[in-house]
């Protein structure tokens, strides 16, 4: 059922605010549908002999086996690539790599440093790329979280969303996020790690608050969500986060200044007694493990789309 690719018409996806709302209405409404038939076992092969090149530079754990088991479900086959034992590890440049595997490969997933090397892989390609983690955005993961939400409370537009810790990758695609969706994202970090103003724009701020006591940000919050101190390329600075964020631990007490209904989010792995207390992560109001599962069926959505585009429920294209 994947179409061939036409020349000036590949959609790639860097970043969340390369998809309008429309789109992720659909890409919300298509996840539910695909996961609840693979719980019926309910065999879907809209990508059957298509193949997803998967390019680590990063190390993974869920991006890995969500992607590779997503499109396996879908009827196709992933390659893993280690750019450790690859010619991008010995000096290939991003530019002349794109060219070749996207001849061989429809679509490319890369999990890497800087957002500046997936944006010159996808300007060189001839099939969809997507952000499997970069040190600007983490868009995968924000969407997953997303329709964690919605499947669990309904429409996330209007709602408040508190953002505890790092000024990292997935707060900026939260960001993104608010301002695509229409709900309000409150951030709330220590000093010396605040947001970078020049990455924000006038409408993002709309829809964020900033807040130097996390006990603001989480007051009356929908969702309260984490991620740990000192993400991947940053280790060097651990012992100075570890002193830095020590008041930004999500604890009950903090929890318990949310919306009685509020849900917490991590995206894993976490450190229990960091950023977040064992209470907090392993109790009721936590949905980590349903997040984490749903990374797979969110991702099915994501590639079925970028090959199929847009597909009704009887499997036929919109």
């Amino acid at each position: 059922m994947a179409k061939p690719q036409v020349p000036g018409q590949i959609k790639h996806y860097l970043q969340f605010a390369d998809l309008t709302r429309a789109e992720y209405d659909y890409l919300l409404s298509r996840t539910a549908w695909l996961k609840e038939r693979f719980k019926r076992y309910e065999t879907w092969h809209p990508l059957h002999d298509r193949t997803l090149a998967m390019i680590f530079e990063k190390h993974s754990t869920r991006t890995r086996l969500s992607f590779e088991a997503g499109i396996h479900q879908l009827g196709g086959h992933a390659v893993y690539l280690n750019t450790r034992d690859t010619q991008l590890g010995r000096g290939e440049p991003v530019e002349d790599a794109a060219q070749v595997i996207s001849r061989m490969t429809d679509i490319i997933m890369i999990r890497t440093f800087g957002q500046d090397i997936i944006e010159r892989f996808a300007a060189n390609s001839r099939v969809p790329v997507i952000n499997g983690l970069t040190n600007e955005f983490h868009p995968c993961q924000v969407l997953t979280d997303i329709f964690t939400f919605v499947e669990a409370r309904g429409p996330i537009q209007g709602k408040t969303v508190a953002w505890v810790g790092d000024a990292n990758n997935m707060a900026y695609t939260w960001i993104q996020a608010a301002e695509c969706l229409d709900f309000q994202l409150r951030f709330s970090a220590p000093d010396g790690y605040q947001l970078d103003r020049a990455r924000l724009s006038g409408a993002a701020l709309n829809h964020l608050m900033i807040c130097a006591d996390p006990r603001d940000a989480v007051k009356g919050a929908d969702l309260v969500t984490t991620d740990v101190w000192t993400s991947m390329g940053y280790e060097d600075q651990n012992t100075m986060r570890m002193k830095a964020f020590k008041d930004w631990m999500v604890t009950e007490e903090l929890m318990a200044l949310a919306n009685p209904s509020a849900l917490f989010m991590h995206c894993l792995p976490a450190h229990r007694g960091e950023e977040v207390s064992a209470a907090v992560i392993d109790g009721p109001q936590s949905v980590v493990w349903e997040e984490a599962e749903n990374r797979l069926h969110v991702q099915k959505a994501l590639m079925e789309y970028l090959l199929c585009g847009q597909i009704s429920a009887t499997g036929s294209p919109v």
